[in-house]
């Protein structure tokens, strides 16, 4: 449910798979999936220090990674297909990268462990046995879902990469960069207009 809305990582992941292919797609998708994975399981735990330090700082958190999205937007905006057609030959994918950007991109927005908050207490988790076994379950769960739908994502998307030419591919980036940097922006402005 958390990975589903395509917001500013799945049109970035999106922007991998048909640039890079669909390993680099699916890794970047794992990285939000740990990120996930990490506020389910803070928010299963309930360790409450944390929460009350990620609700206190959370807006340097959403300004901080509204600007990242920002700059990821118009990094993307610019890149040459070509040009990163060539480079990939030359160098092979560094997956860690994709990996480790797209986790600490979703990590820098801590309003997601709020979510879980509300889904557990929607579904009633926390009236069921909270040990450490039934946790591990549904923050299992957490990741394995959200892995799926990447893997989903990034699998339909390559199987119709391979038709899209250099030229589509380059407009695909300025349009992708466009929606990343306002979704960027607005990440920003929601820090003062939604309370």
């Amino acid at each position: 449910m958390v990975s589903i809305p395509l917001g500013p990582i799945g049109v970035l992941c999106i922007q991998r798979t048909l640039n890079k292919g669909r390993k680099a797609g699916f890794v970047s998708g794992l990285g939000a999936a740990a990120a996930d994975t990490f506020f389910a399981l803070v928010a299963g735990l309930g360790i409450s220090m944390i929460i009350a330090f990620l609700k206190a700082q959370h807006v340097y958190f959403q300004v901080i990674g509204g600007a990242i999205i920002m700059y990821l937007g118009i990094h993307i905006f610019y890149t040459n297909p070509v040009k990163q057609l060539r480079l990939q030959r030359l160098n092979p994918n560094k997956l860690s990268q994709d990996f480790l950007s797209v986790f600490f991109l979703t990590v820098s927005n801590p309003m997601a462990i709020f979510f879980f908050l509300a889904m557990f207490a929607g579904v009633n988790l926390a009236s069921g046995p909270m040990n450490i076994f039934f946790v591990g379950l549904v923050v299992s769960g957490v990741f394995l879902g959200s892995a799926s739908w990447w893997f989903l994502l990034t699998t339909f998307v390559n199987i119709f990469r391979h038709r899209f030419r250099l030229k589509s591919i380059w407009w695909m980036n300025k349009v992708a960069g466009i929606i990343i940097f306002f979704l960027g922006i607005a990440a920003i402005l929601s820090v003062w207009f939604i309370k």
